[in-house]
């Protein structure tokens, strides 16, 4: 599994989580990360994503409370999750893209994909 997430648990609605990914295992060259949610119908749904330039795009239901960042020397992705929702509840998953340059949160231009870890927020 060339992605690995980790930081997923339960909280209360109003609080905050921060979810890790770890990217060692990806080969070696540039990437865009994104950070995905599994969505009503398991159709994967774009939560956030940064490109090789630094650029980022965030889905609008997430704006201002959820902060995408990586550190290139940890090779790690974060997800900083802040005012929770109930309706943030979902499993989330970590992908990665060989273009490095992208701006889109469309799952279907991300090759890697990791094996998810689950939100749970309570009211």
């Amino acid at each position: 599994v060339p992605l690995v997430e980790s930081g997923g648990g339960s909280v209360q609605a109003g609080g905050s989580l921060r979810l890790s990914c770890e990217t060692s295992r990806l080969p070696d060259r540039r990437y865009s990360m994104g950070w995905f949610r599994r969505g009503p119908g398991k159709e994967r749904l774009g939560v956030a994503m940064i490109n090789s330039l630094g650029a980022t795009t965030y889905a609008d239901s997430v704006k201002g409370r959820f902060t995408i960042s990586q550190d290139n020397a940890k090779k790690t992705l974060y997800l900083e999750m802040n005012r929770l929702k109930p309706e943030d509840t979902d499993m989330y998953y970590c992908a990665a893209s060989v273009t490095p340059d992208l701006t889109s949160l469309n799952r279907l231009v991300y090759n890697y994909w990791g094996q998810g870890t689950q939100v749970t927020v309570s009211s």
